[in-house]
């Protein structure tokens, strides 16, 4: 038998191994028990020693087992970097290929954004491939994987072209459809065509219309005018027929429509804040500064307390859940307009630092819950909200609208903050 001198310098050298492979512990555990059970001389242990590394060197480099995307993670000096990790890991168990995850996936595009972590782009490339996200029901479901799709499509280089011929495929079925409408007198998009047979409300409202978003989107991708003059159409009437803007707007950041329960009827969801996002991608495909006054107006009004829409200390939506879409279209109108809306990063903060601390501790309702990371539907800290699922904790409805929240916001709290060397 080895000494214990000699033991302890095979021990020495054993703990030096670094073996990059599936099967190194084994190896490791089965030199182990020979250097222990069988009498052997250091010589000839030295060998065994070499061909071990020898083994160990050939095995990393041939073997090609792929690290699990969830196993990855670029660290950050960021914490809302970090905090989006820690969402994420919640989002994929819950993961559902319909809008819901899309939501998510508009959030996880945002991240790779900002850290270039190519575990997360390889995700909606193979795992949760977007191209197999299912359509839904109500035309808006589509819209957002439609986003999703051209978000990632941006964000990775403007070369997964696949990307962009599925979100065409959905926009010009739904339009085919006749889901693009103006039989209740001006132009918008309805969760089902007008005539269909189904057994419920035929409505319009904000969320079918971000398809308004969708198409300029396909416009500056493609170079196609027939979606710029869909998005035209929608906003701006043709000229008998009005669109959005008369229809709904009332001057000053003002909106008007039908009201009602928000996921059920009411056209307007998050009040003025409902058509930032839309305004932000009609100003980016046509320049025109008409979109960027609108979104400018309408984003101070919703944020101001005296319109009683958000916390006046904490800033969290209080009638309403969908907080991903709510911070995204805020961020959105911020991006097009960072000196007009320079107070929008430092509400967005205040109220996601609300949501993760539960309300500073004083939260009667769970908006955080720590041991996994669940995040819950809608952030008022004593529940009560307007909405679909409100009290909902880590479901992939709560789940994808925080880590869209927080993806989106990670981005622009990193592009603020100085580079350092």
């Amino acid at each position: 038998m080895l000494t214990p001198a000699g033991r302890q310098e095979c021990q020495h050298l054993i703990n030096r191994i670094r073996c990059r492979n599936k099967f190194g512990m084994t190896f490791l555990l089965q030199l182990k028990i020979l250097l222990y059970l069988f009498p052997i001389s250091m010589k000839k242990y030295s060998i065994l020693l070499l061909l071990f590394f020898f083994s160990c060197s050939n095995q990393s480099k041939q073997s090609a087992v792929p690290i699990p995307a969830d196993t990855l993670h670029v660290q950050s000096k960021n914490k809302w970097v970090e905090r989006s990790y820690l969402i994420g890991k919640q989002f994929y168990k819950v993961y559902t290929p319909g809008w819901e995850g899309a939501n998510g996936a508009i959030g996880d595009a945002y991240l790779f954004r900002t850290t270039n972590d190519s575990s997360i782009l390889q995700r909606y490339l193979y795992q949760y491939d977007l191209k197999q996200m299912n359509n839904g029901t109500w035309v808006d479901d589509r819209a957002w994987i439609c986003l999703a799709e051209l978000y990632w499509w941006e964000f990775s280089g403007r070369k997964n072209m696949q990307w962009i011929e599925d979100a065409k495929i959905r926009y010009l079925e739904a339009r085919k459809e006749g889901r693009l409408s103006s039989h209740e007198g001006f132009w918008s998009w309805y969760n089902y065509p007008p005539d269909a047979n189904v057994n419920e409300q035929i409505i319009t409202n904000s969320n079918m219309n971000q398809l308004v978003a969708v198409a300029c989107k396909l416009f500056e991708a493609t170079g196609d005018r027939r979606f710029l003059e869909d998005a035209l159409k929608v906003w701006n009437g043709d000229g008998n027929i009005p669109g959005i803007e008369k229809t709904f707007y009332r001057g000053n950041g003002m909106w008007q429509g039908k009201g009602g329960l928000a996921a059920f009827g009411k056209q307007l969801p998050w009040e003025s804040a409902s058509y930032l996002s839309v305004l932000a991608a009609l100003y980016h495909a046509t320049n025109d500064a008409k979109y960027k006054t609108i979104a400018v107006a309408s984003a101070k009004h919703i944020l101001n307390t005296k319109t009683k829409w958000i916390d006046s200390t904490d800033c969290y939506q209080i009638h309403m859940d969908g907080n991903g879409a709510f911070v995204h279209f805020l961020l959105d109108a911020y991006e097009i307009a960072p000196n007009e809306l320079s107070e929008i990063p430092g509400i967005v903060e205040t109220m996601l630092e609300h949501v993760w601390t539960n309300n500073h501790g004083k939260a009667t309702v769970i908006l955080h819950r720590e041991l996994d990371h669940s995040i819950r539907n809608g952030w008022n800290p004593n529940g009560g909200e307007d909405g679909y699922g409100v009290d909902e904790i880590g479901t992939v409805h709560a789940q994808s609208q925080a880590l869209r929240a927080f993806g989106v916001f990670a981005y622009f709290k990193n592009k603020s903050e100085p580079r350092r060397r």
